[in-house]
C-alpha cells in the first residue's frame, strides 16, 4: 500500500511533463483527466484499506516521507473528485478559448502543464509526513495557481494575480514562521532534528512543548493557513482571484484549495490541542470563523457579479468549517469533512456552469443573465443543483452537515455561536436565492445569446449533478472514514 501513496503525486507530474512536451492536444488534456482520476482511485483504494484495519489506520510510503490516514484519504477523495470534474471540463473550455482567441497555443500549453502540477502540489500537501514539506507543497499551489488566475492576461486578471500572490505570500510567510517555531520547541522537547517536524513526532512530544512559544506558533499558523483558506482578516484576495480565473481553475481553487489549506490547520490543531489544551485554538477559530461568516454574508447580500457571488459563498462555507473545527467534537469534525466534500462538488458544478454563462454573455454581471433554465436546461439544472447544495436544502449533503454542526455546537455549550451562525447563514441563503432566481427563472431577455456547452463540460456537469444527488441520499462508507478522521484528530465524543 505504501507505493500507492506515490500515485497521486507522480501521475499528475507525468501528465504535466507530457503536456509540456506535446502542448495542448486532445490526448494530453485527457491524460490530465486520467491523472486526476488516479488521485481519486488512490483515495478509494486507501479508504478500503483503512476500513479493513490496514496498518493500524496509518499507511507510510516513500521511505516514510509520505503518510496517509483517514484525514489524508478524505482530502484525496475531495482532490480527486473535483479534480476529475475540473480537468474533464477543461478539455472543452480551453478548446473554446482557443477558438475565440482568448488564449493562444503557448497559453494553452501553460494551462495544460499547471493544472496537473496544481493537483500534485495539493496531493503532496495532504500526504506529507512533515509539516515542513506540507508548507512547501501549499506554497507550491500559490505558484501554480498564480499563473492560472492570470490565464487571460487581461488587466483585471493580472491585477487579481498580483493581489493573490502578495496577500497569500504574506500569509504563507506567517505560516513559515509558525512552522519554524514548532521546529524550535520540538527540538527542545527532545526530538531528533531530522524528524522534528514529522506529524507523529510532534504528537508524541506535544505535552513537552514550551507553552509560550507554542502559543505564538499556533497564532501564526492560524493566520497563515487561514489566509490560504480564505478566512478573515487576509481574505481579500479570494473574490478577485476566483472571479478572474478560468472556470475549471475557480472550481479547483474554491472547491479544493481552500479545504486543503484548512486541512493543514486541522493537522496543526491536533498538535496544539495536546500541547495547550483545546481552549486556545478554539477561541481563535471561533473569532475568525464568525468574522468570515459575517463578512461573506454581508458581501453576498450586495453582490452584483455571479462569479464573485460564488467566491463569497466559499468564504461563507469556510467560516462554517472553522466554527465546526472550533467545536472539536467527533460529530463536528465528521460533519465538517462531509461539508468539505459536498461543497467541493457543488462548487465544481456552479463554477463550471458559470464559465459557460460568462462565455455566452461576455459578462459576469447578474443583471445580464436571465432565463437560464429555459435557454439551456443542462446549465440551468447544474447551476440550480449546485446552489441548492450550497444553501443547504434537503436532501443534499450540506443540509445534513450543517444540521450536524449545529447539533455539535449545541452539545458543546456554544449556543451563542450557533445562534450567530444560523442568523448569518439565513442572510447568505436569502442572497443566494435572490440572485440565483434572477438568473435561472423567468423568460429570457430579448436577444439573449445562445449558451454553448462543449461535450466535456456537459459530461462533467452531469457527473457532478449525479454525485451531488448520491451524496445527499447517503454518505455510505464515507461515514466511517469521517469518524476515523475525527478520532485521529483527537476529537472529543
Amino acid at each position: 500500500m505504501g507505493l500507492a501513496l506515490l500515485v497521486p503525486i507522480l501521475a499528475p507530474l507525468a501528465a504535466a511533463a507530457f503536456a509540456a512536451a506535446v502542448g495542448w492536444r486532445r490526448l494530453s488534456s485527457y491524460v490530465t483527466v486520467l491523472a486526476a482520476f488516479a488521485v481519486l482511485a488512490t483515495g478509494v483504494v486507501l479508504a478500503v484499506g483503512l476500513a479493513a484495519g490496514l496498518d493500524s489506520g496509518v499507511v507510510h510510503g516513500a521511505g516514510s516521507l509520505l503518510r496517509a490516514d483517514a484525514l489524508s484519504v478524505t482530502m484525496l477523495l475531495v482532490i480527486g473528485t473535483v479534480g476529475t470534474l475540473a480537468t474533464w471540463a477543461s478539455v472543452g473550455y480551453i478548446d473554446a478559448e482557443l477558438e475565440h482567441d482568448h488564449t493562444d497555443a503557448t497559453g494553452a500549453r501553460l494551462y495544460g502543464v499547471l493544472m496537473p502540477l496544481f493537483l500534485a502540489a495539493m496531493a503532496l500537501a495532504v500526504l506529507a509526513t512533515s509539516i515542513g514539506v506540507m508548507w512547501v507543497a501549499i506554497e507550491a499551489t500559490t505558484v501554480a495557481t498564480a499563473f492560472l488566475v492570470g490565464h487571460r492576461r487581461t488587466r483585471a486578471a493580472v491585477e487579481a494575480t498580483w493581489k493573490y500572490v502578495i496577500i497569500c505570500s504574506v500569509g504563507i510567510a506567517l505560516a513559515l514562521l509558525g512552522t519554524v517555531l514548532l521546529y524550535f520547541v520540538s527540538i527542545h522537547a527532545g526530538a531528533v532534528s531530522g524528524d522534528a517536524l514529522d506529524i507523529d513526532v510532534l504528537l508524541a512530544h506535544a505535552s513537552e512543548l514550551d507553552p509560550a512559544v507554542t502559543r505564538l506558533a499556533a497564532g501564526l499558523l492560524l493566520l497563515g493557513y487561514g489566509t490560504k483558506a480564505g478566512l478573515v482578516p487576509f481574505h481579500t484576495w479570494l473574490a478577485d482571484a476566483h472571479s478572474q480565473a478560468p472556470a475549471p481553475v475557480s472550481a479547483l481553487m474554491s472547491g479544493v484549495l481552500l479545504s486543503v489549506a484548512f486541512s493543514a490547520l486541522l493537522r496543526v490543531k491536533s498538535i496544539i490541542d495536546l500541547a495547550l489544551g483545546t481552549g486556545f485554538l478554539r477561541a481563535g477559530l471561533l473569532v475568525v470563523g464568525i468574522a468570515t461568516l459575517l463578512v461573506a454574508a454581508c458581501l453576498l447580500f450586495v453582490q452584483t457579479d455571479f462569479k464573485r457571488m460564488l467566491a463569497y459563498s466559499s468564504m461563507e462555507n469556510m467560516g462554517i468549517v472553522a466554527i465546526a473545527a472550533a467545536a472539536g467534537t467527533e460529530l463536528a469534525i465528521a460533519a465538517l469533512l462531509l461539508h468539505v466534500l459536498a461543497h467541493g462538488v457543488a462548487k465544481a458544478l456552479v463554477f463550471l456552469a458559470a464559465g459557460q454563462l460568462q462565455a455566452a454573455h461576455d459578462s459576469t454581471a447578474i443583471r445580464d443573465v436571465t432565463g437560464v433554465l429555459t435557454r439551456s436546461p443542462l446549465i440551468g439544472t447544474a447551476f440550480a443543483v449546485g446552489l441548492a447544495v450550497l444553501i443547504g436544502l434537503p436532501p443534499f449533503a450540506m443540509f445534513a452537515s450543517e444540521l450536524s454542526i449545529s447539533r455539535a455546537l449545541a452539545q458543546a455549550g456554544l449556543g451563542w455561536v450557533l445562534g450567530a451562525m444560523l442568523l448569518l447563514i439565513v442572510v447568505a441563503f436569502a442572497a443566494l436565492v435572490r440572485n440565483g432566481s434572477r438568473m435561472l427563472l423567468g423568460p429570457p431577455d430579448p436577444g439573449s445569446p445562445a449558451i454553448a456547452v462543449p461535450r466535456s463540460v456537459a459530461g462533467a456537469l452531469v457527473a457532478g449533478v449525479v454525485l451531488s444527488l448520491v451524496l445527499g441520499v447517503t454518505a455510505g462508507p464515507l461515514t466511517d472514514l469521517f469518524r476515523s478522521a475525527a478520532t485521529l484528530l483527537g476529537a472529543s465524543s
